[in-house]
């Protein structure tokens, strides 16, 4: 790996999927605290705003130390974010050109761990809205639109990368 998101990881050797397990022993009793105190809604909705404004600053930051513009630096992120969380993932890639990159995740461990936990908005939260946050880097020149998630129920997961012309 290239060390890109060793700042991101803590310790490479750790896999993506271990690091969200110990993510997951913090933060779900504290969000079932929250829910107790504060009601399902208003906790969600806190914890959401929160995981949500880290991941974006994460993922700009490290986007900010990727030299080029901001189609290059999406696809430095992409391809290191891929590899620490691809051993996690089956998918099958279906378009891939200049103007498009289509991939279906047809299993996602990640999915099924959250699943189990019976907190699968937590998982969508932690690792399915970074998806986004990464393609955000893309500043225009990358667009990710998903219809679906394993992680909100469905069969596959739906991503659907545009670029805009060079």
């Amino acid at each position: 790996m290239s060390g890109l998101l060793d700042d991101y990881l803590v310790d490479p050797e750790v896999s993506l999927l271990d690091k969200t397990r110990m993510q997951a022993q913090v933060l779900v009793p504290v969000l079932r605290a929250l829910r107790t105190e504060l009601g399902r809604e208003r906790a969600d909705a806190v914890v959401k705003q929160a995981l949500r404004d880290w991941s974006r600053q994460l993922f700009a930051a490290i986007a900010d130390g990727i030299e080029g513009g901001p189609r290059r630096r999406w696809a430095a992120l992409q391809k290191v974010f891929g590899e620490v969380s691809g051993r996690e993932v089956e998918f099958e890639i279906g378009r891939r050109d200049e103007e498009a990159l289509d991939i279906d995740v047809t299993r996602c461990r990640f999915a099924e761990f959250f699943r189990a936990l019976g907190e699968p908005e937590l998982g969508a939260l932690l690792i399915c809205a970074a998806d986004f946050d990464i393609a955000a880097v893309g500043d225009g020149a990358v667009d990710l639109d998903r219809a679906q998630t394993i992680m909100q129920g469905a069969p596959s997961c739906t991503f659907r990368y545009r670029f805009a012309p060079r």
